[in-house]
């Protein structure tokens, strides 16, 4: 990733819009963000969604999956309401920095 700290605002938002959508797990948000050219490792993963879980953004359950404990987030309503404040300040971020 060119700037790591740069870019975990984007990770972060991109994470509670997939939970608003469906259940993620690690592995498979990873992949969706290769996807739009985010190099993720779980090392960077696993402490976002934690801090996600634990800020109260999104909420887990565990489910094994072929004998491994996986665990599952879902956006949560506070999740919910940080991800709509979001995304005003996307589209003033697009107003003033692209239609310029």
């Amino acid at each position: 990733m060119l700037n790591r700290k740069f870019f975990l605002g984007f990770i972060r938002i991109h994470i509670l819009y997939h939970a608003s959508k469906e259940e993620i797990y690690g592995v498979q948000m990873i992949q969706e963000l290769k996807n739009h050219g985010y190099k993720v490792s779980p090392g960077i993963m696993y402490p976002i969604l934690h801090s996600l879980e634990s800020e109260g953004f999104l909420k887990c359950r565990k489910e094994n999956v072929k004998g491994k404990i996986r665990k599952y987030y879902k956006i949560t309503p506070r999740g919910e309401k940080i991800l709509h404040e979001s995304r005003q300040k996307i589209n003033e971020l697009i107003k003033e920095v692209i239609e310029e």
